[in-house]
């Protein structure tokens, strides 16, 4: 299982040459098992000022793979956050806590090209997709 990150998302979808959006064009022709959670889905979302390519994309979207979030994940979060903390670094998105908690809480791995996700994985057992 592999979620996609709204980082990654973004670059897709502006046509961005990097290697994240070149592996998710990738993984989309090959029609991979990818994975949307909730954070993700409002993240990219939110962003769209157009109303015809807000539907669009949010059709597209709707087929995906879910994982959710549970409880678990929100406290698994927030210890993430104060272990960060007490290495002396701290993490600029509380959202990217929760979205490698849902990760980890699902066994899912991360596609991702947010700085913040390299020290969340050195504090915990989140799991990345070298691209």
């Amino acid at each position: 299982m592999i979620l996609v990150d709204t980082s990654v998302w973004i670059d897709y979808f502006r046509g961005v040459d990097s290697p994240e959006a070149g592996w998710l064009s990738s993984a989309i022709a090959d029609d991979a098992d990818l994975y949307m959670c909730g954070m993700v889905l409002t993240e990219i979302l939110q962003g769209i000022k157009s109303d015809s390519q807000y539907k669009a994309t949010r059709r597209s979207l709707e087929t995906m793979l879910y994982l959710p979030t549970y409880r678990d994940a929100y406290y698994l979060a927030a210890d993430i956050y104060r272990a960060a903390r007490k290495r002396g670094q701290t993490i600029r998105n509380t959202i990217d806590c929760i979205i490698a908690a849902c990760v980890i809480t699902n066994n899912a791995r991360l596609v991702q090209k947010d700085k913040d996700y390299i020290t969340i994985a050195s504090v915990s057992k989140l799991k990345l997709v070298s691209v």
